[in-house]
């Protein structure tokens, strides 16, 4: 137990030490080999750096991300056959989760056979695979591939082209990347891109800038959101699960356990400790799981994907009719039941880790629907350690009491009784489960554009919930597992006092008013369609060629506002900095605003090769094109970011992230437009 709490300890303060860069230690080489005058394979050779593993193509569904053959476009070919891969594979079964994972490491070989049907041949796509060292993921990488030749009737000829062969003579990667992704290449995907048909001069307005940035100060953009938030939500968690009927009644009678089993009380406060340590680890492990089987990446892509929103949504609101006591969710009995017989048939540390297990099944009804948000919630942040640094705060909150009374007995006199004021709390937390769950529907609703849950839906809906949870702590509404008593204690009245007040709040909300508390939470007041509030900061342009051709012809420097339909910490600034009237005069009198939403799925007319780093990728969705931007023009990926540019593309100033100081975000403003006058 020792060593496995050393190397988690290990584990954790490396993780927090990670540092994010880019790698590319997978290279692949791609070739058309003819087998016969109709058969032909396309065939995809990759070399491994050491320490790195790329994923097999017979993953099941929900491992980390395996190979997939994907095509574009193609004529007189078509795939057949299964897509295969060779080299020497490991393979490793995973008894808890039931999932086969097979990984080559060093080397590796995909191939897709294809039938050639027509005089002549075209076929383009790409591969797509994920890979893994010890510590990271990548995101899902892409490998694009192009053939052509004559075909059944002129004979079986092919050739082999990538982008990225084409680009290896390259030096200046960001020349490279500039003449991949040209103005002219990327105008006229909207309609509201028309407006760019005039070129620009000779000013290439995607050149990258990172050096000009630098020399104004500029600094690494904060993440969406920090490890430390995330501890303290875990532990929030944590705190929460501990007054729910499952674990709160269990805390004396685990206690005094420890303390009665052995006479030397010195041995049983040290049994309650190992017992709370045996806690962590379980659940670190389990954030830790959740990270090897998705991987990163995975994780990452989850965050404005429709149907994992959707499912995310589901899966909170069977998690609130659980606490409303419709039902009760419950591990298989014969699971809780062998782990405690297992754990009376052994001794010393294993019978006090399986202890601690037990008791981590037995009250998953209880803490399985705060763990399931958790995991939601951190999962989005693309981190590879965020899952387990949740799991961190949760167990340690979890395991607190354990251990505190261990240590002081007397204490266990003073702890309230079990009783109807646990239902209550769950009965709560069920209200709260369900106004997140329409956090997440409303995610998935923005970045497709299904306009289902626009601004006024989504707070009344919040309005009337919490209105709800106001009369139920009121002893006005009843579920299942309320007692018959209806008096009301003081601390039942103060929270229903702060629901009913926070209804109330959100009212004006349903006219435009910026509800600075809810911002993180509700869509964007553009999605508003009824606005009494004149200081809202409207976007001109949601095309960056277009709103640059416009401030050029009007003369204006530009705002540059790289943001997110899942981006938190950008509605925050918006309702909480863009909303003061200084910010707002600024905006929308001096600058062009050109908002680009890097989670939009709306899809390109054609999608769109670029070398990025030496490696070719494909630009599939608006969002793929202004995240493409925001990385190579302006060397940085964390939403929100803000950069202040003239009308040629070049700095103002340093760019601005998260920071809801509105002095700061004045002076930024105005530096800006005094850089722009100078010039």
């Amino acid at each position: 137990m020792k060593k496995i709490c050393l190397w988690l300890f290990v584990f954790t303060l490396a993780a927090l030490n990670l540092q994010a860069q880019i790698k590319e230690p997978v290279k692949f080489k791609t070739s058309f080999k003819s087998i016969s005058p109709t058969e032909a394979e396309i065939i995809f050779s990759g070399t491994i750096d050491n320490g790195w593993h790329v994923y097999s193509t017979n993953l099941p569904d929900g491992g980390p991300i395996s190979a997939t053959f994907n095509v574009d476009k193609q004529q007189g070919v078509q795939p057949v056959g299964k897509f295969q891969a060779k080299g020497k594979e490991v393979s490793t079964f995973d008894k808890l989760f039931e999932m086969q994972v097979r990984y080559f490491s060093h080397a590796v070989q995909f191939v897709q056979k294809v039938k050639i049907t027509g005089a002549t041949y075209h076929i383009e796509g790409y591969l797509e695979y994920g890979a893994c060292d010890d510590e990271s993921c990548l995101p899902p990488t892409q490998v694009p591939f192009k053939f052509s030749g004559k075909g059944v009737e002129g004979g079986a000829q092919t050739s082999s082209t990538t982008a990225a062969d084409k680009t290896t003579q390259a030096t200046d990667e960001a020349a490279a990347a500039t003449v991949a992704l040209n103005v002219d290449s990327l105008k006229n995907v909207n309609d509201s891109s028309s407006v760019a048909a005039v070129a620009v001069g000779t000013t290439d307005l995607w050149a990258p800038v990172i050096n000009e940035l630098h020399a104004f100060g500029e600094t690494t953009s904060q993440q969406d959101m920090s490890w430390i938030y995330i501890f303290i939500t875990g532990f929030l968690g944590g705190l929460l699960a501990l007054f729910t009927p499952c674990v709160w009644p269990i805390i004396p009678m685990t206690v005094s356990f420890f303390l009665k089993r052995s006479k030397d009380k010195k041995k049983g406060i040290r049994d309650a400790w190992t017992y709370g340590a045996s806690i962590v680890v379980i659940y670190v492990t389990l954030g830790l799981a959740i990270t090897l089987i998705f991987g990163a990446s995975a994780l990452n892509a989850l965050s404005t994907n429709a149907v994992f929103n959707i499912l995310f949504c589901l899966m909170l609101v069977v998690f609130a009719a659980s606490f409303f006591g419709a039902f009760e969710i419950t591990l298989p009995s014969r699971w809780s039941s062998a782990v405690d017989s297992k754990a009376e048939a052994t001794s010393g540390l294993l019978s006090i880790f399986l202890m601690a297990f037990t008791l981590s099944l037995v009250s998953f009804s209880c803490t399985g629907p705060i763990i399931g948000f958790l995991l939601v919630q951190v999962s989005t942040t693309g981190s590879i350690v965020a899952p387990a640094i949740g799991m961190l705060g949760f167990a340690i909150a979890l395991a607190l009491p354990f251990t505190l009374f261990a240590l002081f007995p007397s204490w266990l006199k003073s702890m309230p009784k079990s009783g109807g004021w646990m239902n209550v709390i769950k009965v709560t937390l069920g209200f709260l489960e369900l106004a997140f769950a329409l956090k997440f529907l409303s995610v998935a609703d923005l970045a497709y554009g299904w306009g289902i849950l626009d601004r006024e839906t989504f707070l009344a809906l919040w309005i009337v919930l919490f209105a709800l949870l106001g009369f139920y702590l009121l002893g006005k509404i009843k579920f299942p597992h309320d007692d018959d008593d209806t008096r009301v204690s003081v601390p039942r009245f103060f929270m229903a006092l702060a629901s009913l007040a926070f209804a109330m709040y959100m009212v004006p909300g349903l006219w435009g008013a910026p509800l600075k508390a809810v911002s993180a939470f509700s869509p964007p007041l553009k999605t508003q369609d009824f606005n009494l509030y004149t200081n809202e900061v409207h976007a001109k342009f949601d095309d960056y060629d277009a709103g640059m051709e416009y401030a050029r012809r009007n003369g204006k420097p530009v705002m540059l506002d790289f943001t997110g339909y899942g981006c938190v910490n950008c509605r925050k600034m918006e309702l909480a900095v863009w909303t003061d009237p200084t910010v707002s005069n600024l905006i929308q009198n001096d600058y062009v605003l050109i908002t680009l939403y890097v989670d939009n799925k709306t899809k390109l007319p054609e999608p769109i090769k670029v070398t990025e780093n030496g490696t070719e990728r494909t630009l599939r969705t608006l969002g793929d094109r202004w995240s493409y931007l925001q990385r190579v023009k302006f060397g940085a990926n964390a939403q929100p970011f803000y950069v202040l540019i003239d009308n040629e593309g070049k700095p103002l100033n340093k760019s601005y992230a998260y920071d809801e100081d509105i002095s700061k975000y004045v002076d930024f403003l105005r530096t800006g437009l005094d850089n722009y006058r100078k010039k």
